[in-house]
């Protein structure tokens, strides 16, 4: 969905790769860009090794992935390689609620609702139970910021959205 809306932004004149590890989700996305007549690369590929040459992109952008990868630092490392001087990254991730007594009922709608909902709509309330526990794992934003600031980046920053239910980390290699 970023891509997409990069691409409608600069009038297909960026050149997009997306690059995931699964083929499946590969072949669904290279279909929606068919069917939307966007032109984007795609390259199957592991984010703790990019198979992308070093040095060569403008931007790197990750949605509600990167708490997936196994080894989070190796991540980051490679996001900062593929990175040209000057080029920037930006991660949108689940993160830690701020509010107070929100970060309670997020809690039990997360651990207690959301998965027997996904049981009754999708029939796979491990996949919601996986979810949450994958954002209780996640680090916090502060943290996160200290481990993307420790791969190179600099001017690192982020914003909480809804109360810290999500959050968009960003930094620059300089």
């Amino acid at each position: 969905d970023i891509a997409f809306r990069i691409a409608k932004r600069t009038r297909g004149q960026a050149e997009i790769t997306i690059c995931d590890i699964n083929y499946e989700m590969l072949a669904a996305g290279r279909q929606r860009a068919e069917a939307a007549k966007t032109s984007i690369a795609w390259v199957c590929g592991d984010a703790e090794d990019l198979p992308i040459e070093s040095d060569r992109q403008d931007a790197y952008t990750i949605a509600f992935g990167i708490r997936n990868v196994t080894h989070l630092e190796s991540a980051l490392d490679e996001a900062y390689r593929v990175l040209k001087p000057g080029g920037r990254f930006l991660c949108l991730e689940f993160s830690r609620v701020t509010a107070p007594v929100l970060d309670d009922l997020y809690d039990m709608y997360s651990f207690a609702v959301l998965p027997r909902l996904g049981e009754v709509v999708a029939g796979d309330g491990a996949a919601y139970r996986y979810l949450a526990e994958s954002i209780r794992r996640f680090p916090a934003q502060a943290p996160f910021a200290r481990m993307i600031a420790d791969a190179g980046f600099e001017q690192v920053r982020y914003r909480n959205l809804s109360a810290g239910i999500a959050a968009m980390h960003s930094g620059w290699k300089l």
